[in-house]
């Protein structure tokens, strides 16, 4: 069972379609690999990485920038069955941080690495971060000009931002992972919650976690909380509506969403009018511009 996002938020009903394929898209690379015997982290990380090399959407080459004008990247994975976690935050010019991040599970020395220390773990297996500008867009130029024009206040709802997976294989093990370029004209040196295990990604041995919602979902650990009520006995999308709810009244204007797959199902849930999500499971596949609470 797979399921993707491509971050909650506001987009212009012209995009809808380009987001819907760009979600299809990293649900088939994931797949493709389970279908050859990977396991869910495996098949987490290939979709996040076929997500951030889409423009469209808001990590690695879709990243938003600075308020200098840069791109700084973050992801974060877990591995249900261990409890392992790695992740990299704020690291310059990163197009492929669920990548690093992953290493950085796999290393175990750590479990978050952030800016030029990141960047240096990443040269040294070999993914160096890209010229500086490289991962600029004209959306993303575009949108760092209209907040300026807007005299730095977020319109409404804002850009979806951030990009997840969750994963289920056909061992019952869960995985998930998260990557982002953050929110327009945020402080270079910032960690986004896509980068904090608990917050942005969760994976234990009942489900996999993967959330979008900018600095608002540290105040409710959105992630681990979801997870929490689920062991507690609620389903998916109870767990999920009620921590949303409960994130929108200690941050009424958060945009925020999550999704999250468990032994049996899978569930979708976001404030804001969309968060592209894509998914595979006993059914066939499907994909829909969001589901709102």
């Amino acid at each position: 069972m797979i399921v993707v996002h491509g971050g909650a938020g506001l987009v212009t009903p012209d995009r809808h379609e380009r987001l819907r394929a760009g979600v299809r898209a990293a649900v088939a690379a994931a797949h493709a690999l389970l279908a050859r015997g990977a396991g869910a982290l495996d098949a987490a990380v290939a979709a996040v990485r076929r997500l951030e090399d889409d423009p469209e959407l808001g990590a690695g080459l879709g990243s938003a920038l600075t308020r200098d004008g840069t791109v700084e990247t973050c992801a974060s994975v877990m591995d249900g069955a261990t409890r392992r976690t790695g992740a990299v935050a704020a690291v310059p010019d990163l197009a492929a941080p669920v990548v690093v991040a992953r290493a950085m599970l796999e290393r175990g020395e750590h479990v978050l690495l952030a800016g030029q220390a990141a960047a240096r773990f990443a040269t040294e297996i070999g993914l160096p971060p890209a010229a500086p500008g490289a991962l600029v867009t004209a959306r993303a130029h575009e949108q760092l000009r209209e907040w300026h024009a807007r005299a730095g206040a977020p319109g409404p709802g804002g850009e979806g931002g951030g990009v997840g997976a969750v994963v289920r294989d056909a061992a019952g093990n869960f995985a998930a992972a998260t990557s982002t370029g953050g929110a327009i004209y945020r402080r270079a040196g910032s960690v986004d919650d896509s980068a904090v295990p608990g917050v942005g990604t969760w994976a234990d041995g009942n489900l996999a976690v993967s959330t979008s919602g900018g600095e608002a979902a540290f105040r409710v650990a959105l992630a681990h909380n979801i997870a929490r009520r689920v062991a507690d006995g609620e389903s998916l999308r109870a767990a999920a509506k009620d921590v949303l709810i409960e994130l929108r009244k200690v941050a009424p204007d958060t945009v925020a969403g999550a999704i999250m797959v468990g032994k049996n199902s899978w569930a979708a849930l976001q404030l804001g009018p969309t968060m592209p999500v894509a998914w595979l499971d006993s059914a066939g596949p499907g994909d829909a511009i969001g589901f709102a609470l």
